[in-house]
């Protein structure tokens, strides 16, 4: 069996890295170039010339790149999870009442 060129990380309990991609930023680069080489074909097939198709999926394609190592190297393994989990957190918990604090003792 031949060595590969490329370092993957196969470590227990550590994140998977490829090229300097994290975790599921490797996901979210391949949902991208999916995404680009399907707006090429439905780019090519609504009949626009190819010379127009292919720099604007190559600037695309430059920008998500940039994009997903830049999130990658800022943001880490799950970094970039807990950035949106925390938006979903309220910014504050009101209550009306006493009631659900003095029902905790008689549930048991």
């Amino acid at each position: 069996m031949a060595n590969s060129i490329y370092q993957i990380n196969k470590g227990i309990n550590k994140a998977i890295e490829f090229r300097g991609l994290k975790a599921q930023y490797i996901g979210y680069l391949a949902g991208g170039l999916v995404l680009l080489m399907i707006l090429f074909s439905v780019l090519y097939i609504a009949g626009i010339p190819v010379f127009i198709c292919l720099p604007l999926i190559l600037i695309l394609g430059t920008v998500l790149f940039m994009t997903v190592y830049s999130y990658s190297h800022k943001y880490g393994q799950y970094g970039l999870l807990k950035k949106v989990a925390k938006k979903n957190l309220p910014a504050s918990v009101r209550f009306h009442s006493k009631k659900i604090f003095t029902q905790l003792n008689k549930q048991k």
